[in-house]
């Protein structure tokens, strides 16, 4: 293939190069999962395999506070409380302290006032201080779970100081009677550890909850993207073929009485451009094909000839990446369309050039005037579409009514684009002028 292409109008309708192609182009056995190139969008949304179920994560933090309960019934058992009232009488306090951080951990519990709050930290402030003054420090390592109420009920201005003065106050407790140094750190770790891990799992729970919640919203998000995707790339496709089916056939409608051996030429060239629109419905389902400006600028130039248009058409940008390629032959179409919607244009220049790592397409036209909005100007969705994908890939459109009293389109595409969903640079369409080619 040449590196350059250049068109110099001729007398009569010339064949488009590019309307012939295979209506079958571009099914390669892609599927809606590989979704569009540009945009990097799959057809649909599937969850992860790997993400635990809130009734298992649940379930953990069930399991962690039973451990943490055991713990201190064993800690009493130890100590030789043989007293069955007593021991009645601890095994019902630590099910209710328990409980109580149970109701506390619950996803639910983050949606509670402060006054709730403060007034479940109290109540377990008491059921974790006042049983010392009948266990001894074989309750001291109850200080873990009212620790973590403390995380997880107040701001974290307010909770973390507070929570180094809960799991810090059975230790100094415990030094001031005597116990020997040892012990007091183990009860320090032990009542920091309880605290994190309790809170940990806590805040696991929390955000599984909140993933399993919005799955429903990010399908519904997933939806309407492809919902977007399909209108752009229908408004892209269609529109530039559907404009050369209806030129070629007020040709053809022209030709059958004078010329018939041309209508019957152009008829041909008719089921082509046919044929390539259907190709194109096909492709807007299963994701959207690459696109040669090449290949546009030749069936451009035919189609406005066709149309009694002058193009100058001259490609001199070699061989493109893939992407930049469909990018700049969507807009090479969008920028065409529009011309040939507007029966007031007679001339038109369509140029791309490389310079300095960029690849920039004009499309320069008369019969622009200043009064009215075409499918080109503000409120059509061609431009808007455009933007979108020269955002994507780091890229930048102009378009608008010059001092000429031209309308110029500028497409500037770096020659090797930006990843898909990365952050545009400069990307996105500025109107130069107070008027587009109307419609």
């Amino acid at each position: 293939m040449p590196n350059r292409f250049r068109h110099v109008p001729a007398e009569g309708p010339e064949r488009p190069p590019g309307a012939g192609r295979d209506e079958d182009a571009g099914q390669d056995g892609s599927t809606p999962e590989s979704g569009h190139p540009l945009t990097g969008m799959a057809g649909r949304l599937r969850p992860s395999p790997e993400l635990p179920a809130p009734r298992i994560a649940r379930a953990i933090t069930v399991v962690a506070l039973c451990c943490y309960a055991s713990v201190t019934i064993l800690n009493v058992l130890r100590a030789g409380d043989s007293n069955t009232v007593r021991l009645v009488v601890c095994l019902a306090l630590v099910v209710l302290v328990f409980g109580v951080q149970f109701v506390v951990s619950a996803p639910w519990a983050r949606t509670w006032s402060m006054r709730r709050k403060l007034s479940v930290l109290g109540f377990q402030t008491v059921l974790t201080y006042l049983p010392i003054t009948w266990f001894g420090l074989s309750w001291g390592s109850m200080e873990g779970p009212l620790a973590a109420t403390v995380l997880l009920s107040l701001p974290a201005r307010f909770a973390w100081p507070l929570y180094a003065v809960v799991v810090s106050s059975i230790p100094v407790y415990a030094a001031s009677i005597g116990v020997p140094l040892v012990e007091v750190g183990y009860f320090l770790i032990a009542g920091m550890l309880a605290g994190l891990v309790i809170y940990g799992l806590s805040r696991l729970t929390d955000l599984v909850h909140e993933v399993h919640a919005t799955r429903e919203e990010l399908a519904r998000m997933a939806v309407n993207q492809e919902r977007l995707r399909f209108a752009r790339d229908l408004h892209d496709l269609l529109g530039y073929s559907l404009s050369a089916v209806t030129l070629k056939g007020e040709l053809i409608h022209r030709l059958i009485a004078a010329r018939p051996e041309q209508a019957r030429e152009e008829t041909t060239e008719l089921l082509k451009v046919a044929r390539q629109a259907l190709a194109d419905v096909r492709l807007v389902s299963s994701g959207y094909r690459d696109m040669s400006l090449r290949d546009e600028a030749a069936s451009a130039a035919s189609i406005l000839a066709a149309a009694d248009i002058r193009a100058v058409v001259d490609i001199d940008c070699g061989r493109l990446h893939p992407v930049a390629d469909t990018v700049l032959a969507t807009a090479l179409r969008e920028g065409v369309t529009n011309i040939l919607r507007h029966s007031k244009v007679q001339s038109c220049t369509i140029k791309a050039v490389r310079k300095e790592g960029t690849v920039l397409l004009t499309l320069v036209n008369d019969g622009a005037h200043t009064s009215g909005k075409g499918s080109g100007g503000p409120s059509g969705s061609g431009l808007g579409n455009l933007r979108d994908r020269f955002s994507a890939i780091g890229g930048q459109l102009t378009a608008g009514l010059q001092d000429d009293g031209r309308f110029h389109l500028e497409a500037l595409a770096p020659a090797v684009p930006q990843a898909p969903d990365g952050p545009a640079e400069g990307g996105g369409v500025r109107h130069t002028g107070s008027a587009a080619v109307p419609a």
